[in-house]
């Protein structure tokens, strides 16, 4: 559970409400007026724009968190919120939010969220500044993993975007990896030697 998430007041708990969303179900769509602060309670949603040749674009991955900080004093959202997986997410109201963050305890917290959030954006920027897909994959077992090793918590198919790079591209790394010796891959067990 989120820090920010449990020290939330009852005022504004008061004013938070569950939505269960079905795979491929949205949350809201671009140009809607955010009304709430969300919080991805299960599962996963994703925030999408559409690229000029139609493909998405994922700009964010919110499981057990936060999703579309940055929206809370926007007039409108710039993309669209979709469920990758049957999901559960937290909607508070977003008066009773902001009315949260003006205690000193709850901006703090937020601003620890952000800076983490800044972190992560910063690191996954670095890694898709990497050329190949051998170098992202490597970045990204070293920076999300420990002890040079992960557990994947999604399909290679969603890692390969969020790497940026196609599924057949991260398909053909691995496997020249793992022939080499540098890799080891059982299911969704990756680790480095």
């Amino acid at each position: 559970m989120s820090p920010l998430l449990a020290a939330l007041p009852a005022a504004a708990r008061l004013r938070t409400r569950r939505i269960e969303l079905q795979r491929h179900g949205s949350l809201f769509c671009r140009g809607d007026r955010p009304q709430a602060m969300f919080f991805v309670l299960d599962g996963e949603v994703r925030l999408l724009r559409r690229s000029r040749v139609g493909d998405d674009v994922i700009l964010q991955r919110a499981r057990q968190g936060f999703l579309a900080e940055a929206s809370l004093d926007q007039p409108a959202y710039h993309c669209d919120a979709v469920a990758a997986q049957d999901s559960t997410v937290l909607a508070i109201e977003r008066q009773a939010f902001a009315d949260a963050l003006r205690r000193p305890e709850i901006r703090d917290k937020w601003s620890d969220h952000l800076a983490r959030e800044l972190r992560r954006v910063r690191t996954q920027s670095e890694r898709l500044s990497l050329k190949s897909a051998r170098e992202r994959i490597v970045h990204f077992i070293e920076t999300e993993g420990e002890g040079a090793a992960i557990v994947l918590g999604r399909t290679k198919k969603d890692w390969a975007a969020e790497l940026g790079i196609t599924h057949e591209a991260l398909y053909r790394a691995l496997a020249r990896m793992q022939r080499s010796g540098e890799l080891t891959v059982r299911d969704t067990h990756l680790r480095l030697r």
